[in-house]
């Protein structure tokens, strides 16, 4: 029977409570993803701030035990398939995986468990992407960089895939109907052109009426409040 300690990571950040979840993370979208669908499952985890701009952390043996592709978050799950624990890497695989978990906010079968899944995937492969593209050149090293021409390419992607939003949002409180795991994903990266970015205006969220009464519901959650908070400095 393996157990935590065959994680290498758990070396380096020794779990206060092994048998609950242990969430490596930050407060980044990314990060905001995965603690919120922790909070909103009311599932027990321990949570490690993994700081992405420190070597020491980010790249070493240990974390890349886990995830190998270097990114946060990451999570061992102590109570996995047949009682074994598992590593998971990726937020919308570990998403899916606490939504089959639980069975909360991702259908067990039919359409609409297809549906919620193809708008999980549009946020990991569209949204996360550029709107991250938007953020390095428009508030942090690319804004440098004079040629104007990645910066509205940028704009203009992020513009495009909000208006697919807005119009799948009409007369809509969630983006399938029901709140899910699709939100969950979608909602934290609105938020960061909102906070971090302050890019509501070249991307066109500004004046997106149904993409902000969206993100206003979404931060009005209670486990999005405090999923926002875990792996804050």
């Amino acid at each position: 029977m393996s157990t935590l300690s065959d994680f290498p990571i758990t070396h380096r950040w020794p779990p206060v409570r092994p048998d609950v979840i242990q969430l490596y993370t930050l407060n980044t979208p990314n990060g905001i993803k995965t603690s919120v669908m922790l909070e909103e499952c009311g599932l027990d985890y321990d949570a490690h701030r993994i700081s992405i701009g420190d070597p020491e952390d980010q790249f070493t043996p240990e974390f890349l035990s886990l995830n190998p592709n270097n990114k946060i978050p990451a999570m061992i799950d102590p109570n996995g398939p047949d009682g074994k624990p598992i590593g998971l890497f990726e937020t919308g695989a570990m998403l899916i995986y606490l939504g089959d978990k639980t069975g909360k906010f991702l259908p067990r079968e039919g359409a609409a468990r297809y549906h919620t899944i193809q708008w999980l995937m549009w946020q990991m492969g569209g949204v996360g992407p550029m709107f991250g593209q938007v953020g390095f050149f428009h508030r942090y090293k690319g804004k440098e960089i004079e040629d104007p021409r990645p910066r509205t390419r940028y704009y203009t992607e992020a513009r495009r895939l909000l208006g697919v939003l807005d119009r799948q949002l009409q007369g809509k409180d969630w983006i399938t109907g029901e709140y899910s795991i699709a939100d969950m994903a979608i909602g934290p990266w609105l938020r960061t052109v909102r906070v971090n970015y302050e890019a509501e205006t070249e991307t066109g969220m500004a004046e997106m009426g149904n993409v902000q009464a969206y993100l206003e519901r979404f931060l009005a959650r209670p486990a999005v409040q405090k999923g926002i908070e875990v792996g804050a400095a």
